[in-house]
């Protein structure tokens, strides 16, 4: 062994040469070659498969492990109960089984509830559910009718599968089972944080946001694209616990790898402290013994396949020690109990106290990599390759899993502890931080919302000026960034889409929000809408990152609960990189029960003449009614927008439902009327007559911008022909339909049809979208329906071309109508001809024809 003082000399020396490396290639190439070193001499870059040193967090360890197996045992029963009534119901008692000491030691010593003041965000990891309700059952949270019919909600009695805020309104606060979501939700929200803050609108606290997520979810894209936000904006609040048994749904995460290392170069590169939990204190102890260092190199080259297999029981430890004969002197003489003692650092109380205590003074967001054994201590599933599916065990199983547990009752029952000191204990600890958790605050203040006379001049234009539906939106924007009450409430949220959409004039007005403030004087300085950066700006620009801005929105709308603070999101999007492109987030957000605005910009399929396929949007609306508590909408006119955008302020603001609002804007520029008296109503449920006739035969239905081609349409066959025409706008589809499939339940009239009445024989329906959006209303028009639309791949051309080409064009739009009455036998085929063949001469470009 080289001597101290010559240790230290060389040291020196290569310090030295370190520095001046440094000083002639730069950082960057120094990094470089000490990586090259590290790997040529068989070391991880980015640092040992080992512990990380944490300072000692007093813990009574005892008492923590005695409450977890309480817990334990009451999650496999629930599991197991659940699958003798039937099969199929499912559940998952492996996850929560290794996670348990992770939660257990947060529970009792970390988490902040929010029953007396705004406390932590905790994001739990969805499979771990049923250990979370088995706490809350312990508790008193949960009743046992509850947990006895678990995954058994038709009745009303029984609790989700998952964590649901939809489903379990006051106790889930954020849906995290769709694996990936969890870590970008996480992010986002503890963004938010900071962002309210540097607003003055929370005050500044150390509040944090822990997020639950296993080794093998970190495969998913959403978990880890985010992580340079975390760093970039400072986000010291966050921390995230990454559970590391070594096992995904199928088998090993990384059987021929190593997961931590993996992890671990990838946190810290994006600039997050790693706190490593590999192993327990019996196996640092047994470390120490072995003067020679062999035990510790041979455990951190070994590859997590090895490591799973070597979990699997104690008979397989013992032979893996057996198998070397340097490593077997070391456990001589051992009984069952001192291997069983060899646990993976994940399970070692005291190390994941020390590591959460670490992690919530650092000045920087937190990864905390912790191994564990997945399906811990249960018989012959423990770090099986089928773990993760296990729903039943047998009676031996169980047996054995209770002895695991040191119960004295083996009964498959609830074990209720009511004179155990563990529950005393956890009772105390919760009281002490808070209050019960998983809880959500399910009302907030409401706002006073403007009028619709605060929008005046977008619905009585005073000037005739051709504006598109995403220029009217930021007219819209700006009078609510006015309101004295709820403008600070505005949170406008852009993917760098804001010169796209007109919007390049917030950037100065109320500046970009940015952590630390602008740092440099920008080129475009004098202009009037220059990129103005500010660390207590109000505008959310997220950069090309639609599933970052989607998340910021969520956080935003979950604002009024998460933080009893109401926000009023606008996200502002390309439509067609919405729904189709982030859809399970915005699942998610409805889960969520969000509250805010989507704003589809661009939207349809021939508005966007130029860009083509990739960016022509025809299925939004069609996937936004699939949601439940999503209110579409389609408008075509500045006033619609204004008169929906009120009533959603009001509805959600106000009345506090639960919904959000999808709408869709247009580039296509026209000039837009003022409000018609009386159709307020019709606009918020989803139509009303723009272009009366008596006596109707042939109604037309449009939305966005085709209903401008449907009362071009409806002109022409007013001069040509002898038929009365009818125009609707309709504003939306998915309401309209929502009415009439429940007044149908009801048996009563729906308002379309009371809209439609009895005289009219013929409808015919155009969007920009495919022929499905209108289709929603197949089922409860009660006469011949028509419907026309944009189906098929986008393509590129000009808005007349495109349309012709859909058949959504006025043209298109007459052939449709003649052909459908001659199909009725309202006309004969002949007059139909003679009437088309007109329709030539008409040049839908000229200025005259578009102004309707």
């Amino acid at each position: 062994m080289m001597k101290e003082q010559e240790l230290s000399s060389e040291l020196r020396d290569w310090s030295a040469a370190l520095q001046v490396m440094r000083e002639e290639k730069g950082d960057r190439y120094a990094q470089t070659v000490l990586s090259q070193l590290a790997v040529s001499l068989g070391l991880n870059p980015v640092g040992e498969y080992w512990n990380s040193q944490s300072p000692l967090f007093p813990v009574d360890v005892a008492l923590v492990e005695r409450s977890s197996r309480l817990v334990r045992w009451n999650a496999m029963v629930m599991v197991v109960k659940a699958g003798t009534y039937g099969s199929e119901i499912g559940g998952h008692i492996s996850s929560y089984a290794s996670s348990t000491h992770l939660y257990e030691v947060g529970f009792n010593y970390f988490f902040r509830g929010s029953e007396t003041e705004l406390g932590d965000l905790i994001l739990f990891q969805g499979h771990s559910s049923p250990g979370i309700y088995a706490r809350s059952f312990l508790l008193g949270q949960l009743s046992q009718e509850q947990v006895s019919h678990f995954r058994r909600e038709v009745d009303g009695k029984g609790i989700s599968s998952y964590p649901h805020p939809w489903l379990m309104p006051s106790y889930w606060q954020f849906p995290t089972v769709s694996m990936g979501l969890g870590p970008l939700q996480g992010i986002y929200h503890a963004k938010l944080m900071k962002y309210l803050e540097a607003r003055g609108l929370l005050p500044e606290s150390d509040r944090q946001v822990w997020v639950f997520c296993g080794d093998g979810e970190m495969d998913e894209v959403e978990s880890l694209g985010a992580l340079g936000v975390a760093s970039r904006e400072g986000l010291d609040n966050l921390i995230f616990v990454i559970n590391c048994n070594l096992v995904r749904l199928d088998g090993p995460c990384r059987g021929s790898g190593q997961i931590m290392p993996e992890l671990n170069g990838y946190f810290s590169g994006a600039g997050w402290e790693v706190i490593q939990l590999v192993w327990s204190q019996a196996w640092l102890a047994l470390v120490e013994k072995d003067r020679s260092g062999y035990l510790k190199q041979k455990l951190m080259g070994l590859r997590d396949g090895a490591i799973q297999a070597m979990f699997v029981n104690e008979d397989a430890l013992k032979a893996w020690f057996e198998a070397d004969a340097k490593l077997a002197d070391l456990v001589a003489g051992w009984d069952g109990s001192q291997f069983a003692a060899l646990l993976p650092g994940g399970h070692d109380i005291q190390l994941v106290a020390n590591a959460f205590s670490q992690a919530q003074i650092a000045t920087k967001p937190v990864v905390i990599l912790a191994m564990t054994k997945k399906g811990f201590g249960i018989p012959n599933v423990c770090s099986t390759n089928s773990s993760h599916n296990q729903k039943s065990l047998s009676e031996a199983q169980i047996l054995d899993y209770a002895k695991f547990l040191q119960r004295d009752n083996h009964a498959l029952e609830w074990d209720l502890a009511k004179d155990d000191p563990a529950m005393s204990y956890m009772q105390q600890q919760r009281k002490k931080l808070g209050g019960h958790l998983p809880m959500r605050r399910m009302q907030s203040e409401s706002l006073k919302v403007p009028g619709l006379e605060a929008f005046q001049s977008v619905c009585y234009p005073e000037v005739e000026r051709k504006i598109s539906t995403t220029m009217a939106f930021v007219r819209l924007l700006n009078l609510m960034l006015r309101d004295k009450v709820i403008k600070e409430r505005i949170v406008p949220i852009l993917a760098d889409e804001g010169r796209t959409l007109g919007m390049e004039g917030l950037f100065r007005q109320i500046g970009i929000y940015q952590r630390g403030g602008q740092q440099y004087t920008p080129h475009d300085r004098e202009d009037v809408s220059y990129y103005r950066e500010d660390g207590k700006g109000q505008l959310l620009q997220e950069g090309i990152n639609e599933a970052g801005a989607t998340s910021m929105w969520l956080a935003a709308g979950t604002s009024y609960s998460v933080h009893n603070l109401p926000l009023i999101p606008f996200y502002s999007y390309y439509s067609m990189f919405g729904f189709q492109r982030v859809g399970d987030l915005i699942w998610a957000a409805a889960d969520s029960r969000v509250r805010g605005f989507l704003m589809g910009a661009t939207a349809g399929r021939t508005t966007l003449g130029g860009e083509g396929l990739q960016h022509n949007d025809a299925t939004s609306l069609l996937m936004a009614s699939t949601i439940p508590n999503c209110k579409s909408y389609d408008p075509c006119y500045a006033y619609e927008m204004a008169v929906i955008i009120q009533k959603g302020l009001e509805e959600m603001y106000q009345q506090q439902l639960d919904v959000f609002y999808y709408m869709t804007m247009m580039n296509e520029t026209y000039i837009h009327p003022s409000l018609p008296e009386g159709v307020e109503e019709g606009i918020c449920k989803g139509m009303y007559c723009i272009e009366d006739s008596p006596n109707s035969v042939v109604d037309l239905m449009g939305s966005g911008t085709i209903l401008r081609q449907m009362q071009l349409a409806a002109k022409w066959l007013r001069d040509h022909t002898s038929i009365s025409i009818r125009v609707w706008s309709v504003t939306s589809w998915s309401e309209l339909a929502r009415d009439a499939q429940a007044k149908k339940l009801e048996q009563k009239p729906s308002y379309l049809e009371q809209c439609l009445g009895d005289s009219t024989q013929l409808v015919v329906a155009a969007s920009d979208y495919v022929r499905a959006v209108p289709g929603l209303l197949h089922d409860y028009i009660g006469r011949p329906y028509h419907t026309l639309g944009t189906d098929g791949f986008g393509m590129s051309d000009t808005r007349e071309s495109l349309r012709s080409y859909y058949g959504v064009s006025e043209k298109g739009i007459v052939k449709a109508v003649l052909e459908a009455m001659v199909e009725m036998a309202l006309i004969d085929k002949m007059t139909a001809d003679a009437w088309i063949e007109d329709m030539p001469n008409i040049n839908p470009m000229s200025d005259d024809r578009r102004s309707v």
